[in-house]
C-alpha cells in the first residue's frame, strides 16, 4: 500500500509516516515508480510508533523499544546494559503518567456517572470496546 492509506489508516499524516522513517522507526519498500510501499504490518507499527510518542517516549527510545520488541519476538531478547538503565529509569515515568492517568481516569467517570449524562459512560465503553475488535 502506499503511503497515503497508511497516513488514512492510522489517522497519522504522511509528512509524518516519513518523519517516522528518516528516524528508522520504519522501513519501507521502493516500488519501480520510486513509491514507498508498505505492508499491513507496518499499519499496526505506524499506529504503535505514534501511541509511544504521544505517551511522552522520545523517538530515539521508540527506536530503542521497538528493536526490543523485534527481538523478543525473533527469540533473541538481548539489550546492552545501558539500554537497560534507560529503558528502566524511563519506566519509573511511564508508571508515573499511567498513575496519574488513572486517577484522571477514573475521577471523570466518577463525575459523569453522578451527572445526567451517565449515559455516555457505556456508549464510549461500547465504542472502545467495538474499536478495540
Amino acid at each position: 500500500m502506499k503511503i497515503g492509506e497508511v497516513a488514512d489508516r492510522t489517522g497519522i499524516s504522511t509528512r509524518l509516516v516519513r518523519y517516522y522513517e528518516q528516524q528508522e522507526l520504519l522501513t519501507s519498500t521502493r516500488g519501480a515508480n520510486g513509491y514507498r510501499e508498505f505492508d499491513e504490518a507496518d499499519v499496526e507499527r505506524v499506529q504503535r510508533i505514534a501511541s509511544l510518542v504521544q505517551s511522552g517516549l522520545t523517538t530515539k527510545l521508540v527506536k530503542e523499544l521497538l528493536g526490543l520488541e523485534d527481538a523478543v519476538a525473533e527469540a533473541r531478547p538481548s539489550c546492552p546494559r545501558g539500554v537497560a538503565e534507560k529503558l528502566a529509569a524511563e519506566l519509573v515515568g511511564i508508571e508515573e503518567r499511567i498513575a496519574c492517568l488513572s486517577r484522571s481516569r477514573d475521577t471523570i467517570r466518577d463525575y459523569l456517572a453522578r451527572t445526567e449524562h451517565a449515559a455516555l459512560l457505556s456508549e464510549s465503553e461500547l465504542e472502545r470496546e467495538l474499536a478495540a475488535h
